[in-house]
């Protein structure tokens, strides 16, 4: 079936600023390590708190967009807003040797690239479902596409930006946030122009012009309805359960939304019925995302220092393997994109809690063949890199059945006047996935250091993969038991 051209357009444009995103993130973790020799917890703590806080700030782009700006100018708006942040990183890049010089800058650049993506990210995802006619067979199978061009730009970043910034030389860092930059200011560059011309509905009308919901005064009055609830679990992740201050408030306002957008009442019966179904769904697949979020932290670490990465007398970079997901989404993601549409022309599409289930199952493969593949080595061996490339095709067929079928769930279980707020929420529990991710890559065993986790030491990577493994196995059984009843809410029946 034929795709209008406005998926096109976004397709590209999200592959550039994907590939802006990809890039810092490929050279991001080592840079902290190796360049500023921040300690491994510490770098964790600040990986997991900026990929939080990059998706947490999506709930506020969201709202500003439905309300007051619109999906254009909040895309435009985020996209230049995340160039200036390359920029600041670039110039953390130069001043590296000062130290705390650096790190102010590198600071103030993560603060730029989150508020960016915030508007940018949920804005652009929105717009891909109002291309089509409402309840289109091929809804499934565009976002699917879409997923495709976010992996272009996944697979380009880590070899464009990994080459010309991680090369053994830590002065050569700041290269691949320029790169990373050049990417942003390129999907500007793509959307300005041609935005007006084919990102339109099935009627020719402009998508994304006018903020779609009206009722921002009794919005603003559920804000403040709330913050109270808001501050208490706050204090209850802070005092109680030692959280920092950013993951307490990434964790609050995980928990504060969805209850400010399930209580509002302008919601029906049925659609509340939706919300909860979409909400008991994306639960599910933050399981999958705190497993997920490792790739740039343990396992970029595992990569740089117990992975043999010799090929023919080359020592690849470890920022390179984040290059084989996008290779492996690349490669399938159309053949997905085919099965769907046939499926449905058929009538045997499997239900968005199938194919989340099998999702969970597969990233519980893969991380059963990595903690496999270092059981029985000895310690002071390193492990044969094909094992982590593997780990990454499996990883990668669970991503290609739950990531775009979750962007295509929200589209379709949310009313149109909540769409990028909804959309905002699937994103906002990325961003606490990823933070609770950063910490448990905090249990990753180094230096002789063996954590506790849940009254058990790991004491080696075996212990460390382990974890995931059983977290997101549990978590697809669980799943299967639940489709016929999360079904029914999906179809609002009572």
């Amino acid at each position: 079936m034929r795709h209008p051209k406005g998926l096109f357009l976004l397709f590209f444009t999200e592959m550039w600023e994907r590939f802006s995103f990809y890039g810092m993130q490929a050279v991001f973790y080592l840079y902290m390590i190796n360049a500023l020799t921040f300690d491994k917890t510490f770098a964790d703590l600040i990986y997991g708190n900026y990929t939080g806080m990059v998706y947490l700030t999506a709930l506020i782009g969201g709202f500003l967009s439905d309300r007051f700006m619109g999906n254009r100018k909040s895309i435009i708006t985020g996209g230049f807003t995340m160039a200036f942040g390359q920029l600041l990183l670039f110039t953390s890049g130069m001043l590296y040797a000062d130290k705390p010089v650096a790190a102010f800058f590198l600071y103030a650049g993560l603060i730029f690239l989150c508020l960016g993506n915030g508007f940018f990210k949920p804005n652009i995802s929105s717009m891909v479902g109002q291309l089509y006619p409402e309840n289109d067979k091929r809804i499934d199978s565009a976002f699917t596409i879409f997923y495709m061009g976010i992996n272009i730009g996944g697979l380009m970043a880590p070899i464009i930006c990994g080459f010309v910034g991680n090369t053994g030389n830590i002065a050569d860092f700041k290269w691949g946030y320029f790169a990373a930059g050049i990417g942003m200011l390129l999907s500007l560059v793509i959307f300005i122009p041609l935005k007006n011309r084919y990102v339109v509905t099935p009627e020719g009308k402009p998508i994304g012009v006018v903020p779609p919901y009206r009722e921002s005064r009794n919005s603003g009055r559920n804000l403040i309805k709330y913050s109270g609830f808001f501050v208490i679990v706050f204090a209850l992740f802070y005092f109680i359960f030692k959280s920092d201050i950013i993951g307490s408030f990434i964790f609050a306002t995980f928990f504060t939304a969805p209850l400010s957008i399930i209580l509002d009442k302008s919601l029906g019966k049925i659609e509340k019925q939706k919300i909860i179904a979409m909400f008991l769904l994306i639960m599910f697949s933050m399981v999958f995302w705190i497993a997920f979020g490792e790739i740039g932290s343990s396992l970029t670490y595992f990569a740089d220092k117990q992975l043999d990465r010799s090929l023919l007398g080359w020592s690849m970079p470890p920022a390179v393997f984040q290059a084989f997901g996008p290779i492996f989404i690349i490669s399938f993601a159309p053949i997905l994109a085919v099965l769907w549409s046939a499926l449905a022309k058929r009538k045997s599409e499997p239900s968005i809690p199938f194919k989340l289930a099998i999702g969970l199952f597969l990233i519980c493969i893969a991380y059963l063949i990595l903690a496999l593949a270092v059981k029985f080595l000895d310690p002071n061996v390193k492990t044969g890199m094909q094992w982590l490339v593997i780990m990454y095709f499996f990883l990668t067929l669970g991503e290609l059945s739950l990531s775009p079928i979750g962007l295509s769930m929200m589209v379709k279980l949310a009313p149109l006047r909540f769409g990028s707020v909804l959309m905002s929420v699937w994103f906002l529990s990325l961003g606490t996935s990823f933070k609770l991710s950063g910490v448990l890559s905090t249990f990753y065993p180094h230096d002789n250091i063996k954590p506790i986790f849940l009254g058990i030491q790991i004491a080696t990577t075996y212990d460390f993969f382990m974890i995931f493994a059983v977290l997101t196995g549990l978590s697809s059984l669980i799943l299967f038991f639940l489709i016929k009843p999360l079904l029914k809410l999906m179809n609002g029946v009572r």
